[in-house]
C-alpha cells in the first residue's frame, strides 16, 4: 500500500486536497489511489482536476500515455487544455504520430483547438516527416484562423523543411505577418539542410537587414552553408563577427568553425580553433579528423583519432562520422589492413552498426589500393543490399586499375549498375569512357547512342571559386554568359601557348 501525504482536512476543501495530492504524486500507483478519491468525492468531471490527472500521465517521469488517453476518452467534456497536454505528451514520446489521431478525436468530439494545440501537433508531423497529416494540420490551422500565430508559423516552416518541401516552407515564411529570430532560423535551417545554400545565406543577410540580431543558431547555420560551399572568405567573416560581438565560443559554434575551415581546406585555421576550444564533443573531433582525411593528411587524421580514443579524460566515444573520417584516411593512404581493423572495431569495439556510407568507404579503401577482386567479394558479402553508389565506387576503381578488365570484374559491375540505374546518364558515361580507353569504339558509340535516343544527359560537372569575397560557380562545357567571355579568351591563349611550347 502506497502511503499518501496527510493533509489538514479542516482547512482545505475536497478539491484542494485532491489537487495538493496530485502535486505531490510520484508514481502511477499513487495516482490511481488519488483518482479513486476523486471519484468518491464526485470530482471526476471537474475540468482542472482532469487536466492535472492528464498532465501527470502525459508529462511526468512516471507518465503512462495509455492511461492519459483513457482519462480524456471517458471524460464527458474534456477541455482543450486536456487535449493539448495529451498531444504534447505524444510529441515527446516514441510514437509521436499518435498525436495526430488524438487531434482527430478532439475535432470529432467538438473541442476547439487553440494556438497551443498546433505547435506540438505540427512538431509531431515534422519528426515523422508525415507530409499528409502535416498538411491537414496546416489546413485546420487556417480554418481556425491560427495560421498567422508566430509559433504556429515557425513550426510549419520547420515541418515543411523536414519534409524537404522548401518552396512551401518559404511560402509560409513570406506570408507571416510577424517574425522572430526563430522564424528566420527556421527558414535558414530548411534551406541549408536541403542544400539550398545560396538561399540560406540570402535569408541571413535579409534578417540582418530587417534589424534582427543573429544568435548562435544563425551563425552555426551560416557556417554550415559556408562549409558545404567551401566559401572560406564568408566563413572567415562570420568568425570575425563572433570575435567582434564577444560571443562565447560554445561547443556548437566551435565545431561549426572547425567543420567550415576543414571542408574549405584551411586546416591550419581549423586546428587553431580546435586547440583553443575549452570543451569539445564527438562532433568536434569528427569534424577535425574528417577535414584532415579529406585533404590527404591521413597520418595526422589517424594520429588525432588515436589521441581521441586513448585519452580517457575526454570521456568521448567515436561515432559513425568519426569512423567515416578514419576510413577516408585509410583510403587516401592506401592502408588496407588498417582499414579492415577500423571497420571491425567500429562494430565490435564501439557497437556502431556500419551504414551504407561505411561499406562504400571500405570499398573505396580496397578499390584505391587496386584490390578489385577483394572489393567485389566484400560487396557480395555485405549484410545489406549495396546501393548504386557502392557499385559506382568499385566501377571507378576498375577504370583506374584494370581498364582492360582482365579480371572480368568491370563487366560484372557495369551490368549490375546499369540494371539498378538504367536511366542514370552518369553511369553510361563511365561505361562509354571505359570502352573508349581500350579502343572499343563501336561499343562506346552504342552506349552514347542509347543515351541520345533515351534523352539521357549527364549532369555537368561543377566547381566553385571563392574570389574577392564572392563565390563564382563554373560548369563543365561552354557557357555563353557574357561575363565569361574574357575567361574563354584567356583559356584559348593558354592552350595556344601550351601547343607552341610542347
Amino acid at each position: 500500500m502506497v502511503r499518501l501525504p496527510t493533509l489538514n482536512t479542516q482547512s482545505l476543501s475536497k478539491k484542494h486536497q485532491c489537487l495538493s495530492l496530485l502535486n505531490s504524486c510520484r508514481s502511477m500507483d499513487q495516482l490511481r489511489q488519488i483518482q479513486a478519491q476523486i471519484h468518491v468525492s464526485g470530482l471526476y468531471q471537474d475540468t482542472p482536476m482532469l487536466s492535472e490527472l492528464v498532465y501527470f500521465c502525459s508529462l511526468s517521469p512516471s507518465k503512462n500515455l495509455r492511461h492519459a488517453r483513457a482519462l480524456v476518452h471517458h471524460a464527458a467534456n474534456p477541455s482543450p487544455i486536456s487535449w493539448n497536454i495529451l498531444i504534447r505528451g505524444y510529441a515527446t514520446s516514441d510514437s509521436p504520430i499518435e498525436a495526430f489521431w488524438v487531434f482527430r478525436s478532439m475535432r470529432e468530439r467538438g473541442a476547439m483547438p487553440n494556438k497551443l494545440t498546433f505547435p506540438f501537433l505540427i512538431k509531431c508531423c515534422a519528426v515523422t516527416s508525415a507530409l499528409g497529416e502535416g498538411k491537414q494540420a496546416h489546413a485546420d490551422a487556417v480554418k481556425c484562423g491560427l495560421d498567422s500565430d508566430v509559433y504556429v508559423g515557425n513550426n510549419l516552416i520547420n515541418f515543411y523543411g523536414c519534409c524537404k518541401k522548401i518552396v512551401d516552407a518559404r511560402k509560409v515564411f513570406d506570408e507571416m505577418p510577424e517574425r522572430t529570430v526563430v522564424s528566420w532560423n527556421s527558414v535558414m535551417t530548411a534551406c541549408v539542410e536541403s542544400l539550398w545554400l545560396g538561399d540560406g545565406i540570402g535569408y541571413f543577410f535579409r534578417m540582418w537587414g530587417c534589424g534582427f540580431e543573429p544568435d548562435e543558431t544563425s551563425m552555426v547555420l551560416l557556417l554550415s552553408a559556408c562549409a558545404e560551399l567551401g566559401y572560406l572568405s564568408l566563413g572567415r567573416w562570420v568568425h570575425s563577427q563572433l570575435v567582434l560581438r564577444g560571443m562565447v565560443l560554445s561547443v556548437q559554434l566551435g565545431t561549426a568553425l572547425v567543420d567550415m575551415y576543414g571542408k574549405s581546406g584551411a586546416l591550419g585555421y581549423a586546428r587553431v580553433v580546435f586547440e583553443r576550444m575549452e570543451k569539445r564533443n564527438v562532433w568536434t573531433w569528427s569534424a577535425m579528423i574528417l577535414g584532415l582525411a579529406q585533404h590527404g593528411f591521413a597520418q595526422e587524421a589517424l594520429a588525432l583519432f588515436a589521441i581521441m580514443s586513448n585519452n580517457n579524460s575526454h570521456d568521448i566515444c567515436p561515432n559513425y562520422v568519426t569512423y567515416l573520417g578514419v576510413l577516408c584516411a585509410c583510403s587516401h593512404a592506401g592502408m588496407v589492413d588498417e582499414g579492415y581493423k577500423y571497420f571491425h572495431d567500429m562494430e565490435c569495439v564501439h557497437g556502431i552498426k556500419p551504414l551504407m556510407m561505411h561499406y562504400g568507404a571500405m570499398v573505396d579503401v580496397l578499390g584505391r589500393a587496386g584490390h578489385l577482386k577483394e572489393a567485389y567479394e566484400f560487396i557480395q558479402s555485405m549484410p545489406i543490399e549495396p546501393d548504386p553508389v557502392v557499385w559506382r565506387t568499385l566501377l571507378s576503381a576498375c577504370t583506374v586499375h584494370d581498364v582492360h578488365d582482365h579480371a572480368g570484374i568491370g563487366e560484372s559491375v557495369r551490368t549490375r549498375l546499369l540494371w539498378m540505374e538504367p536511366r542514370r546518364g552518369g553511369n553510361l558515361v563511365i561505361v562509354a569512357n571505359m570502352y573508349s580507353e581500350v579502343g572499343m569504339w563501336e561499343k562506346a558509340a552504342n552506349v552514347r547512342r542509347v543515351m541520345r535516343d533515351g534523352g539521357m544527359k549527364k549532369m555537368a560537372g561543377e566547381s566553385c571559386v571563392d574570389l574577392g569575397g564572392s563565390m563564382h560557380r563554373f560548369f563543365a562545357g561552354y557557357d555563353p554568359c557574357p561575363d565569361l567571355m574574357p575567361v574563354y579568351h584567356l583559356l584559348d591563349g593558354l592552350n595556344l601557348h601550351l601547343k607552341m611550347v610542347s
